[in-house]
């Protein structure tokens, strides 16, 4: 999963970069963007090796893109946010200190997302125009006449500032648009980049309304403390009064934003946590491991691991009758524990 971090030039975004990822910003990757991997937390991993005591325990990983800070004045911003086309999510950081009002700057730059998915889809636009004004085969004529329609379609709601959901376009249209990434079919949440002494993060709930998640964290000043030892870092903190915030929830949140959840293989070799989107199936679940799983799939075997844990062991949930096996069709459940049967 690739998650993009995005915001004006001076927002914290590379702060946050930093915090998320333990990698620092490349001054020479300023124009360009700079990727690095974060470990997804899940103290059920740990849990788990307890009773397993693998040779290995893995996390999952999401990867993070840090983009060149935009332009207030909106100049190049379209190129900059290029390098984040290919993220499956977006985190917007907005400034909310200083005078500065978050939601004011959200909507600045929601506006930038629109005019950058303008600027994709009329360059389009233009393009099969000209190819209109040639000779085609009727079949030919008919479908780039249907991905006109469909572009027009878009355009038009990008223009009047309430673009068209994904939810709303049928499978043949979301075809055309595949290759675009449009920025507003993605799924996106917004961190409030807070002053080093704010005590009140949850002032920021709600900010923009339901549809979109919004939390707060002082950036700069968790940035500094996760440089630190923890006794250290505990001293600072203690002795300014000052208010942290978890960074194991901001992953957590994007991943919930973005519909990504959790499931694990466990066993004497390596404990580990795998990503997947909501609702995919086993089958699906056998491919994120390995193709040769999803080729050969026969069946998966499946624990809960909240039962695990509680009872202990696979013979102890096997015995209370919570296993179960399942064919490739099921949906896989947030906590689940698989074990794919398959043949060569």
């Amino acid at each position: 999963m690739k998650i993009g971090l995005a915001g004006y030039q001076g927002s914290g975004k590379s702060s946050l970069f930093q915090w998320l990822t333990g990698v620092e910003p490349d001054p020479a990757k300023s124009h360009v963007g700079q990727s690095a991997m974060a470990a997804v937390p899940d103290v059920r991993l740990d849990e788990l090796a307890k009773i397993f005591k693998p040779k290995k325990l893995t996390h999952a990983l999401i990867e993070v893109t840090d983009t060149p800070g935009l332009s207030r004045d909106q100049e190049g911003n379209a190129q900059k946010l290029a390098s984040i086309r290919e993220a499956d999510s977006l985190v917007l950081v907005v400034a909310g200190y200083g005078g500065a009002d978050p939601k004011d700057e959200y909507q600045k730059f929601y506006e930038d997302l629109l005019l950058a998915d303008m600027d994709l889809v009329q360059r389009r636009i233009e393009r099969v125009k000209e190819s209109q004004k040639h000779p085609l085969p009727k079949e030919e004529k008919e479908k780039v006449q249907f991905e006109m329609d469909t572009l027009q379609k878009v355009n038009d709601g990008l223009e009047s500032g309430n673009p068209v959901p994904a939810s709303a376009l049928d499978a043949d249209e979301l075809h055309v648009l595949a290759s675009f990434r449009l920025f507003t079919h993605k799924s996106c949440m917004v961190l409030v980049n807070t002053a080093d002494d704010e005590q009140d993060y949850a002032r920021f709930n709600g900010m923009l309304g339901e549809k979109i998640q919004v939390l707060a964290a002082p950036v700069s000043l968790m940035r500094e403390l996760s440089t630190m030892s923890a006794e250290d870092g505990q001293m600072l903190v203690e002795e300014m009064g000052l208010k942290t915030v978890d960074r194991d929830e901001i992953i957590t949140t994007m991943m919930d934003v973005s519909g990504q959840m959790t499931f694990f293989t466990a066993g004497e070799d390596e404990v580990r946590t795998w990503l997947i989107r909501k609702g995919a199936t086993a089958l699906d679940a056998a491919g994120s491991i390995h193709t040769d799983l999803a080729r050969g799939f026969i069946r998966a075997d499946v624990i809960p691991v909240a039962d695990l844990i509680r009872l202990g062991s696979e013979s102890a949930v096997k015995a209370a009758g919570l296993a179960h096996s399942e064919m490739k069709g099921y949906v896989i459940q947030d906590g689940d524990s698989l074990h794919i049967k398959f043949s060569v």
